[in-house]
Order: C-alpha cells, then structure tokens, then sequence
C-alpha cells in the first residue's frame, strides 16, 4: 500500500513518514502541483475537499494505483480567548501563503492587544482518506495553552507558542519524540493505523 499525502507541506510529510512508519508520498511526486480551494466550513471539508481533488487528478493523470490509499489532513489552533481563531484559517491567518512566523507573530499580537501572557487553546486534525472507492476520516485533539513568545525551533506551524497540557515547554522547544506521543495528528494516526490493518 502507498500513502498519497494530499499535500506539499515538508513538515507534514515528514511527520507522517515518521508516524505511520509506512511508504509516504506527496502527491507532486506523481502529478504537477495545483491550487485547491479550501472552500469548507469545518476540518473535515476541507479535508475532503482535499482528498477528493488529489484523488481525481491523480486518476485524470493516468498516475493512479489500486494499492495507492490518498490521504488528506485539515487541522488547526482554536484559542479560546480569540473567540476560537484561527480554526479553520490557521494555515492563512496572517493572509495567503503567510508564513508560519507571520502566522504565529498575529496571534501573540492579538493576545498582547488583550494583555493577555497566554490563554487555553486545542489543536484539531480530521484525517480524511480515499481507499478502493471508500471514504473515510478520523479527528484528534490536543488541549494545552498558547503564549504571547515565540520559544522553540523544532517542529512547524504554531508549535513555537503552543504549550501541551502537563508541559511547561513549547513543542518548539519539546522533542520531537515527545511531540509524536502527545499530537493530534499522531493520534489520528493512531485510529488511522487501526483501519489500515483491517484492510490487509
């Protein structure tokens, strides 16, 4: 089975590579790459919107396997003291193809503006899936805090200002073992894996 990961993003992949410890593959190295509207209101649509688009280009390209499972992930941060946001808009927060420091700079303005040093805040994942026709998805959560200081250097996203439950470090400043027990994605993957083995 090879993992089509419906997705450009270096830091993703390389995380599911070493989650799932299975064959990952972006979807470019099979087919150019193309813009997808991110027109959902939930992760989960996003996902799928996702999912399905890389699923169709892939079979439109003559590039499509039997054994190929293509897999999409939508996920962000809700900051409770920012009415939830970003949500859904994580990845575009601070504007199109913002940065993650620019993203992450927007948020410790926000909570500065509050005079706020940090507040409570989740990260959500849905992993949505095509596999031999079948639709499917799973979610993960991970509940900790924000701050308003960017510390860390490992990992991607808002990792830098996202404190995990129990921790008094960043993921940026947390191993990335540490990272890959504790994350939503990982737990997503843990249910995905659950699935892939019910299908061999």
């Amino acid at each position: 089975m090879k993992i089509i990961l419906a997705s450009q993003n270096k830091g993703k992949i390389k995380e599911f590579k070493e989650l799932l410890n299975m064959e990952v593959y972006a979807y470019t190295d099979f087919i150019p790459s193309f813009f997808i509207e991110e027109n959902g209101n939930s992760f989960k649509q996003n996902a799928f919107i996702k999912v399905r688009a890389v699923t169709k280009a892939l079979k439109s390209g003559a590039c499509f396997e039997d054994d190929m499972l293509i897999l999409a992930d939508d996920s962000g941060i809700s900051i409770k003291d920012l009415a939830n946001e970003p949500n859904i808009y994580s990845a575009r927060y601070a504007g199109i193809n913002a940065s993650d420091k620019q993203n992450n700079e927007k948020v410790i303005k926000k909570l500065k503006e509050k005079n706020l040093k940090s507040s409570e805040a989740f990260y959500t994942v849905c992993l949505a899936f095509i596999y031999k026709t079948k639709e499917f998805s799973v979610h993960g959560k991970m509940h900790g805090k924000v701050c308003n200081k960017m510390q860390g250097s490992n990992g991607f996203g808002y990792d830098s200002i996202f404190i995990p439950k129990g921790y008094n470090k960043t993921l940026g400043e947390l191993s990335p073992n540490i990272k890959r027990q504790l994350s939503h994605r990982a737990k997503a993957l843990k249910l995905l894996s659950i699935l892939l083995e019910s299908f061999e």
